[in-house]
């Protein structure tokens, strides 16, 4: 069943993005832990396509920091304002749902919030602790905004020893303007390159959305300077309209072209390449990490 989230207006969906909503009691269940512990995720706040098949799996992206974003990108559902105070107990409950789940890959993004001087960092490793001490052979993944180039930030996320640290480009440099206003593709650059400059150990991820009106040759372009900056892990994904506010889509790329970008991105060395129409940042991103931790053993022993 495809809804007006996924069809992006009043575009025919091609066949291969018409995805069916999985029945099943876990889906209610996921939400009512979650609604209880107060927590927010991408997947609801995002309206992300893929919300009851991971839901269905006792799966969620948990997101701190609230639910609103200090930032307005223009392909993005989350509400964007002022946001609240900091919740100094969130970590704590991130981490009992994490435990409730059963999770061993546990996945944590935040809204942006450049009102907070250090952009929301010290919650990050807050909660990465929390988590430890719930789940300590759990994998962790940590997906932030930029915090504004602060390498000072950078390093207090570095110090809590994330598994896998992702920060996404989103998109081809030319159509930053309009559709991450607030950001800075080199910018974005710099935070991963710095990442694994400070905690080698830490794979490095990125993703970036297609359908937005790029080139094959700027998403080869992406790639090579994610490669530059040593990013072990990339998703690609194709952007789906979130509702008629948000910007058009300019292409349905096709199940093929994600494969060919599959298969380029491997050449050029990433670790791991993720690349289908419902790819998003922490889809099945247990099985991005247990494919990751595998090759990387590998070439260990080597």
């Amino acid at each position: 069943m495809a809804t007006s989230l996924q069809a992006g207006g009043h575009r025919r969906l091609p066949p291969w993005l018409r995805k069916r909503i999985p029945s099943s009691g876990d889906i209610e269940a996921t939400r009512r832990l979650l609604a209880g512990l107060h927590l927010n995720t991408v997947c609801q706040s995002a309206l992300c396509p893929n919300l009851g098949e991971c839901f269905a799996r006792r799966t969620a992206t948990f997101m701190i920091l609230g639910n609103t974003c200090t930032r307005n990108c223009r392909f993005c559902a989350v509400e964007h304002g002022r946001p609240q105070g900091v919740d100094r107990d969130e970590p704590e409950r991130v981490a009992e749902a994490a435990w409730q789940l059963g999770l061993k890959h546990v996945v944590v993004t935040s809204v942006t919030r450049d009102d907070l001087p250090d952009g929301g960092a010290g919650h990050f490793a807050a909660t990465i602790a929390a988590l430890r001490a719930a789940l300590p052979d759990a994998y962790i993944e940590v997906l932030t905004p930029d915090f504004r180039g602060d390498e000072g930030a950078l390093a207090i996320v570095a110090r809590a020893k994330p598994d896998i640290f992702n920060h996404n480009v989103e998109t081809v440099p030319r159509l930053y303007p309009a559709v991450r206003p607030q950001a800075d593709y080199r910018r974005s650059l710099q935070i991963l390159k710095k990442m694994k400059e400070l905690d080698p150990a830490i794979y490095t991820k990125s993703g970036l959305m297609v359908g937005l009106g790029e080139t094959t040759d700027e998403v080869l372009q992406v790639m090579a300077d994610l490669r530059s900056a040593d990013c072990d892990i990339l998703t690609i994904g194709q952007y789906l309209r979130p509702s008629p506010a948000h910007l058009e889509i300019k292409e349905f790329v096709t199940p093929e072209t994600f494969a060919w970008y599959a298969e380029k991105g491997r050449g050029m060395g990433f670790l791991y390449v993720a690349s289908a129409p419902f790819v998003r940042s922490s889809y099945h991103a247990a099985e991005f990490s247990e494919k990751v931790a595998a090759v990387g053993e590998k070439e260990g022993g080597a």
